[in-house]
C-alpha cells in the first residue's frame, strides 16, 4: 500500500512569498510580482536571446566554442544554477515513501517509456511525413525524458517536489539504460513493421550517460549534501527559514539565463526557416498537451491527489532537450534537420509549459475540491523562488 500523503494547507505559494503561518487552510496566497510577471519575463529572455543572435551574431558563435564532448558549459551552468535551488529544497527523507507509492510509479514508467515514445513517432509521422530529416529528429526528442526544467514547472504548479526528484531520477536511469535500445527501434524496427521508412543511428550511451550525470547528477548531489549537511550543522528550521531564502531566487535566475542563451544559440535558424519551425512546432504542441492531459487523467484514475497527480503530468510532457540535441548534432550533424528539431524543442517547451502550470492551477479547484493537502505535503514548502517563512 503506498504512503499516505499528510495533510496541510492548501493555499497555493506564490513565487515571492509563501502564505503567512498561521493563515487560514483555504485562504489563497497573494500572488507576488515575480509570480505574476513570471510570462513576462520568460518572454523577454526569449526577446533578449533572439536579439542577440539577430544583432551579435558573434555571441552564438563565442558560447557554441565552450563546450566539453557534447555539453555546452554555459547551458550547463544556467540548468545547474536554475535546478539546484529545487533540489535543495527536497526533504530526502520523505522522497524514499514516493518508491511505495505503486500508482504513482507505475503511472509514470508506462507514460514515459512506452506512452511518450509512441505518441511521438505518431505525431512525426502525422504531421512531417514528407520531412524525414525533421520527423526523426522528434522521435529522439520524444526519447528523451525530461530532467531538468521539469522540476520548475512542477514547483510553480505546486506539486509534490519530493515525487518529482524521485521520477527524475528514475527517469534518468531508464535514460541511459533504454535510449538506444529505443532508438534502434523507432527508428528501425517499428518503421519496417509499418511499412514506413528506416533510419540508421548510432547513438552514443557514453553521450547519454554524460548528459544525465551532468543536468541531473551534479545537482542533486549537490541539494542532497546541502540538506544533509545544513540540517545537521544548524538545524532544520535554520535551513529551511534562514538558508532556503537565499538560494531560492536563483532557480529563476538560472531559468532565464538558459532561456537567453537557448535563443542566442539558436535564434538565427529559427529566423532564417520559420515555416520550417511551424511545421516543426505542431507536433510538438499537440505532444505537450496530449501528454499533460493523459497524465492528469491517469493521476485522477488511479486516485492520486492534485499534487502528484500534477507531478506525473508534468513528468510526462517535459523532455530532455538538451540531450536531444546533443544526441542529434552528434550522431546527424550541427546543421542536420535533426539537431534543428531537437533546437526547436526547448523554443516552444518553455511558454508551452508555463501556460500548463496555469492550466493545472486552474483545474485543482474544478478536479480536486476536497484535495485540502498541501502539495509537498508540509505547510511551508514554496514554489522555486519563494522567500519562505518559519513554520509555526
Amino acid at each position: 500500500m503506498p504512503s499516505p500523503e499528510p495533510p496541510a494547507v492548501s493555499a497555493r505559494p506564490s513565487l515571492q512569498h509563501d502564505a503567512q503561518p498561521g493563515a487560514q487552510p483555504d485562504a489563497p496566497a497573494q500572488l507576488g510580482a515575480t509570480d505574476r510577471l513570471l510570462p513576462v519575463w520568460i518572454l523577454a529572455a526569449m526577446a533578449a536571446g533572439l536579439l542577440l543572435a539577430v544583432f551579435a551574431p558573434g555571441v552564438g558563435d563565442l558560447l557554441s566554442a565552450f563546450t566539453i564532448g557534447s555539453v555546452s558549459v554555459p547551458i550547463a551552468v544556467g540548468l545547474l544554477v536554475m535546478m539546484y535551488p529545487v533540489l535543495a529544497k527536497v526533504r530526502y527523507s520523505d522522497a524514499r515513501a514516493v518508491a511505495g507509492d505503486r500508482r504513482l510509479l507505475i503511472s509514470s514508467l508506462v507514460l514515459n517509456w512506452l506512452v511518450g515514445p509512441a505518441l511521438m513517432f505518431a505525431l512525426a509521422w502525422i504531421f512531417l511525413p514528407d520531412l524525414p530529416e525533421y520527423r526523426t529528429g522528434l522521435i529522439v526528442v520524444g526519447l528523451a525524458r525530461c530532467i531538468a526544467m521539469v522540476l520548475i514547472w512542477n514547483d510553480l504548479a505546486c506539486g509534490d517536489r519530493e515525487a518529482a526528484a524521485f521520477l527524475v531520477a528514475l527517469n534518468s536511469v531508464f535514460q541511459v539504460l533504454a535510449f538506444a535500445a529505443l532508438g534502434w527501434f523507432y527508428l528501425q524496427v517499428l518503421p519496417a513493421w509499418l511499412g514506413l521508412s528506416t533510419t540508421s543511428a548510432d547513438f552514443s550511451i557514453g553521450a547519454i550517460t554524460v548528459s544525465v550525470l551532468v543536468f541531473l547528477g551534479i545537482p542533486l548531489l549537490a541539494g542532497y549534501l546541502s540538506r544533509r549537511v545544513g540540517e545537521a550543522t544548524r538545524g532544520r528550521a535554520w535551513y529551511e527559514s534562514r538558508f532556503l531564502p537565499k538560494v531560492g531566487p536563483f532557480a529563476l535566475y538560472g531559468l532565464l539565463f538558459t532561456i537567453v542563451l537557448l535563443f542566442a544559440l539558436q535564434g538565427s535558424q529559427v529566423i532564417e526557416r520559420p515555416f520550417d519551425v511551424a511545421r516543426i512546432a505542431l507536433p510538438l504542441l499537440a505532444y505537450f498537451a496530449i501528454m499533460f492531459a493523459a497524465g492528469f487523467v491517469t493521476g485522477k484514475i488511479a486516485g492520486l491527489a492534485y499534487a502528484r497527480t500534477t507531478t506525473l503530468a508534468f513528468t510526462a510532457a517535459g523532455n530532455n532537450f538538451e540531450l536531444a540535441i546533443a544526441v542529434a548534432i552528434g550522431t546527424f550533424g550541427a546543421t542536420s534537420g535533426q539537431a534543428l528539431a531537437g533546437i526547436v524543442g526547448p523554443l516552444i517547451e518553455v511558454p508551452a509549459l508555463v501556460a500548463l502550470v496555469y492550466v493545472a492551477l486552474w483545474l485543482r479547484p474544478r478536479l480536486f475540491p476536497s484535495d485540502t493537502r498541501h502539495p509537498s505535503g508540509d505547510t511551508g514548502h514554496p514554489s522555486p523562488t519563494t522567500e519562505l517563512e518559519p513554520r509555526s
